[in-house]
């Protein structure tokens, strides 16, 4: 890290401190040449490899402006969306894959979101796992009662 203020390229922590999420750590750091302090946030990078092949950082917005549609005229407010996103990165974050692909964020939005709200969850596996039928949705519907709504009704689309 470069000294913002004289770009020296050597400096040392004084203070490490995590984030209220626990998500970043914020360090205060001393140039060793100047001796100005500053402050950097570090987070661990996460990529989603889309189909198309395109790898792009992890997006909690994206996550909760995906899920929000599905949650429209639901009774389900922001911090419900905010924790359901927060939810998501973190079970995807234990898996400790640098990289994910965007399939498996979909598969890891499905059970916080059935938890949440069945039946924004009915919309967005309706969308996301390409439900070409009543059949599909009544299957769903099904598992959904029997308690075993984890299983998908159809091959998700790859």
């Amino acid at each position: 890290m470069y000294c913002p203020f004289c770009r020296n390229p050597d400096s040392r922590v004084v203070d490490s401190r995590l984030s209220d999420d626990g998500s970043s750590i914020r360090r205060r750091r001393q140039c060793t040449d100047c001796g100005r302090r500053f402050s950097t946030m570090e987070t661990a990078s996460l990529s989603v490899s889309k189909r198309s092949g395109v790898a792009e950082p992890f997006s909690r917005s994206k996550i909760i402006s995906g899920v929000r549609k599905a949650c429209q005229g639901r009774p389900v407010t922001d911090d419900d969306l905010a924790k359901l996103a927060q939810e998501v990165e973190e079970s995807i974050r234990a898996s400790g894959a640098a990289e994910i692909e965007a399939n498996e964020v979909g598969l890891a939005i499905l059970e916080p979101l059935r938890r949440l709200d069945v039946v924004a969850y009915l919309r967005f596996a309706s969308v996301y796992q390409g439900f070409e039928s009543l059949e599909d949705f009544e299957a769903s519907i099904a598992r959904l009662r029997s308690g075993s709504a984890a299983q998908p009704a159809v091959d998700a689309i790859s």
